[in-house]
């Protein structure tokens, strides 16, 4: 099977497990079996169809139900075995000497409830309990072999964002833009999909809108939404021409070997309006103060806190990442094999930073009938602060009529 690549090395993976394995010991689990794709690929290195049980010390088993031969190939574990139903895990286990745990974790913020009364069935002997948290924590601190992939997709979205000005003109629809930029992401070997946990939250490639378009709100948790192609869509770009003198808001994540690095940049073709110019140098101030706040022990909670005092101190609260009372009450989130990782610079958030954390930082205006300006890109927590892996310049670029 030839085109089939290894992913991360075994090191790396067993490291992740041995994390995995702290946390249980220390919750009490006996054993957790990782069904979620994203989770199983972070702990495998493939995302072929299967189940890896993890006993609270010792190798853990990948057992595959489709496709054995290729996930053999792609992950480094050294049990990987085939198997022809779930029903089986409980003896499979057995025969290779591991006991039934007594309490068995599963990843309870996105199993179906369907499926979660079938593992109850197979489990009868076993309480389960949430190991969701557990995992997003460990998940949320990146390794060496992480971060130069990290790197990589960062360099990646510059790319794609230069790319904007040789592309962008006047009558061009948004979906137009987006489909053509879309297409040279591809070519630079973007994956395509855009993981998200959050139930019923889906993303593609990203969010490319003009002019008061990018300000037409979404059910999206995202400070910009779009008209999108259809209803059923309901974000994105649309069919609206872009115009002159307005922003155009390029908002779009490059996944790269499954890592995520997000980042924004405005354009316009023509002058801006100078509410807007001066808009989007309030959130570059905002950027710039939290990348020198954000250290290892601040709690994601205050760093949301300071950037919205900031907001509203410059004028900008009433539009500070959204309008109105449905305004999504977050300023930054982490990002890795998903876009919506640990921890989250959020109201009411207790989650500690710590060194080794990549996030995308996103202060954003929303001006009703006028458009989006702000900024976002994807950063590393270090131990002086908050170091930008995504460095294509963060002012306006005004493009000739």
């Amino acid at each position: 099977m030839e085109l089939c690549t290894p992913g991360a090395p075994l090191a790396e993976l067993q490291a992740r497990i041995k994390n995995l394995q702290k946390a249980m010991q220390e919750k009490g689990v006996g054993g957790a079996l990782i069904v979620q794709k994203t989770d199983l690929f972070y702990f495998t290195s493939t995302s072929q169809q299967g189940w890896l049980y993890v006993p609270e010390s010792g190798a853990p088993l990948l057992m595959i139900f489709k496709e054995f031969d290729r996930a053999r190939i792609e992950s480094a574990l050294e049990q990987v075995i085939s198997v022809v139903s779930p029903k089986k895990i409980p003896e499979i286990l057995a025969d290779y000497g591991y006991p039934t745990p007594a309490i068995l974790g599963l990843e309870l913020d996105v199993l179906p409830t369907n499926l979660y009364f079938q593992y109850a069935d197979i489990f009868k002997n076993s309480k389960i309990v949430d190991v969701s948290t557990e995992i997003r924590l460990i998940r949320a601190i990146k390794s060496s072999y992480e971060l130069e992939i990290l790197r990589q997709a960062a360099f990646l979205s510059d790319a794609v964002a230069a790319k904007v000005p040789e592309l962008l003109q006047l009558g061009k629809t948004e979906v137009a833009l987006a489909g053509e930029l879309e297409s040279y992401a591809r070519s630079l070997g973007h994956q395509g999909i855009v993981r998200m946990r959050l139930f019923g939250s889906e993303l593609f490639y990203g969010h490319l809108m003009s002019g008061p378009a990018a300000a037409i709100p979404s059910y999206l948790a995202s400070p910009t939404g779009g008209r999108g192609v259809s209803p059923l869509i309901g974000q994105g770009p649309g069919f609206n021409k872009i115009g002159k003198n307005e922003p155009i808001l390029f908002d779009y994540v490059f996944a790269l070997q499954g890592y995520i690095s997000d980042h924004a940049r405005i354009f316009s073709i023509g002058a801006l309006p100078d509410e807007l110019m001066w808009a989007h140098e309030a959130m570059l101030r905002i950027q710039e103060e939290t990348k020198k706040y954000a250290l290892p022990g601040i709690s994601s909670g205050d760093i949301y806190e300071m950037m919205v005092a900031m907001a509203e101190n410059m004028g900008y609260g009433e539009f500070f990442m959204g309008v109105g009372d449905r305004r999504i009450r977050f300023t930054g989130h982490g990002v890795g094999l998903e876009l919506d990782e640990f921890p989250f610079l959020a109201k009411g958030q207790k989650l500690l930073l710590a060194k080794n954390m990549v996030l995308a930082l996103e202060p954003k205006v929303i001006l009703p009938g006028k458009g989006v300006v702000g900024i976002e890109n994807t950063l590393l927590v270090t131990d002086t602060g908050l170091e930008s892996l995504t460095k294509i310049d963060d002012h306006i670029m005004i493009l000739p009529e």
